[in-house]
């Protein structure tokens, strides 16, 4: 695994990593690489290593299981993140959350900006935060702006869960946690959300654990 001290090239941290074999190691909360902004990627791999590199995060984010991936949760300060979601759920869970399939996507220098008022909360989690889930508010709707992985730009409407998914990504290279935003009172164990608050939406453990939602809109 990268330390977050290392001062190596990015390229060199990326090449140790990709010596090894199977998914990546994933950085957990703790590690100060979590805690600050990423670099923007101008050109520090080649084609043909960033290739190398997002195939390996792609893989990683698959064994975890997750839907998204940041290049610094396996210790690599770059704006660079991976999101998938098949969209595995009932069709109550995708009508409650706005649930849809999303293809796999490189989001790289990506940033986000809210399109409306309306904001809705859903319990959340991230695997450099395993075995924790917790609520978090945030806006059904962003413009996402990046560039590809082949340096094209990218400027995307994103609504419902998806919006979720690159707003929790695009956080991770801002230095910034999902629990940084969250109802902190929601705080629930992986055990606690399959025993308890496995409904649609999380109204049930606002009710039952003391947390305030927003109004739906």
């Amino acid at each position: 695994m990268v330390s977050s001290g290392d001062r190596k090239p990015i390229s060199d941290q990326v090449e140790e990593l990709l010596a090894g074999t199977g998914p990546l190691p994933i950085v957990a909360a703790g590690d100060p690489v979590l805690r600050r902004a990423a670099e923007p990627f101008e050109g520090q791999l080649a084609p043909a290593l960033m290739s190398r590199f997002v195939a390996a995060l792609r893989d990683t984010m698959h064994a975890a299981p997750g839907v998204g991936l940041a290049a610094p949760q396996v210790g690599v300060p770059l704006r660079l993140a991976v999101i998938e979601d098949p969209a595995p759920v009932p069709d109550e869970v995708r009508e409650a959350r706005g649930r849809v399939p999303q293809p796999f996507r490189v989001l790289v220098n990506p940033s986000y900006e809210p399109v409306g008022p309306a904001r809705a909360a859903f319990f959340e989690g991230c695997l450099s935060v395993p075995g924790w889930q917790a609520v978090v508010a945030r806006p059904t709707r962003v413009r996402l702006r990046c560039l590809d992985e082949h340096g094209r730009p990218v400027d995307e409407l994103f609504t419902g869960w998806p919006a979720r998914i690159v707003q929790h990504e695009t956080d991770h290279l801002n230095g910034m946690l999902y629990l940084d935003r969250a109802e902190l009172r929601s705080l629930s164990s992986n055990q606690a959300m399959a025993d308890r608050w496995a409904q649609p939406t999380p109204n049930q453990a606002a009710s039952e654990l003391g947390f305030d939602l927003p109004e739906q809109s």
